[in-house]
């Protein structure tokens, strides 16, 4: 998901991965923030895994 932060929040757009609790990116463009969203769920999944934790398994949103 992904959408416009306020300007006293730094602006920019903020995306969030809502099956993996606590991941999410931002960045100053949409295109900015999903490619970065793309690291930090990379990032999530190799800690959960080094952790011994559960991963979700992979889901399409609906359009």
């Amino acid at each position: 998901m992904i959408r416009p932060l306020p300007a006293v929040d730094g602006g920019g757009y903020l995306a969030t991965a809502p099956a993996l609790p606590g991941c999410k990116s931002d960045g100053d463009t949409p295109q900015d923030a999903l490619a970065n969203a793309y690291d930090a769920i990379a990032c999530w999944i190799e800690a959960a895994e080094e952790l011994g934790r559960a991963v979700p398994a992979a889901t399409r949103a609906a359009a």
